[in-house]
């Protein structure tokens, strides 16, 4: 995620290559298959609430084994600082994703690049969040579901991410193969983020699914 940004959903100019992100892996072999078929970057889901959760032992094998230039996200959820920081000790992340209620103090304290996800619920403010999380890397904007944080496998209503934000806009929420360039014609972002959406059941990544969902984005760049 790091590099020249790209003219979406802020006011940035750059490039106009839109970012994958292939997120809840749970086993190398899918880690490895997503960055063969040009996955940007992989998502290792830190939180015990998730069928999609790792084990510090795998996900430090799902690293080791993918080839350089890859980025790792760890997802965390309302985690507390000493969790976070045990995770950080032993595993190699580029990038910190925190997908729960946590403050800008919460995100910022670990030396770390971290991404904030806004839930895309009634009322949310966009405008504000990228303010109040203006030291983010970006924003990834997903569908709220009560009592969910993330993997829904829902879609929002794009329209409402459609407008110029300060931050770098991720987006996720119900993507697939399908549906993925109407959105990013819609909202125009800097990368997108699938997990459900490329799966054959939870936490098992479909090689045949990765491979179309990346085709469609690599096929979908606007100017």
């Amino acid at each position: 995620m790091e590099g020249i940004f790209c003219v979406v959903n802020t006011g940035i100019e750059t490039m106009n290559k839109i970012r994958v992100k292939i997120c809840g892996i749970t086993r190398p072999e899918d880690g490895v298959f997503a960055a063969r078929a040009g996955a940007d970057a992989i998502g290792l889901v830190f939180y015990s609430g998730s069928l999609r959760a790792v084990s510090i032992d795998t996900a430090k094998a799902i690293i080791s084994a993918l080839p350089p230039f890859v980025t790792t996200v760890g997802l965390f959820v309302d985690a507390s600082a000493r969790d976070v920081q045990s995770v950080l000790d032993r595993v190699n992340l580029d990038i910190l994703q925190f997908h729960g209620d946590e403050s800008p103090i919460d995100c910022q304290q670990f030396g770390k690049r971290w991404i904030k996800a806004v839930r895309m619920q009634p009322g949310i403010n966009l405008t504000e969040q990228a303010e109040k999380f203006r030291l983010s890397a970006g924003l990834l904007l997903d569908s709220h579901i009560a009592g969910m944080s993330g993997g829904t496998g829902q879609v929002f209503d794009w329209k409402r991410a459609s407008g110029k934000l300060s931050k770098p806009v991720i987006l996720a929420g119900g993507l697939n193969d399908e549906n993925v360039a109407d959105a990013i014609q819609m909202v125009r972002p800097y990368a997108v983020d699938v997990s459900s959406g490329v799966e054959s059941t939870a936490g098992i990544k479909d090689p045949e699914k990765v491979a179309r969902f990346i085709q469609r984005v690599r096929e979908t760049q606007y100017e």
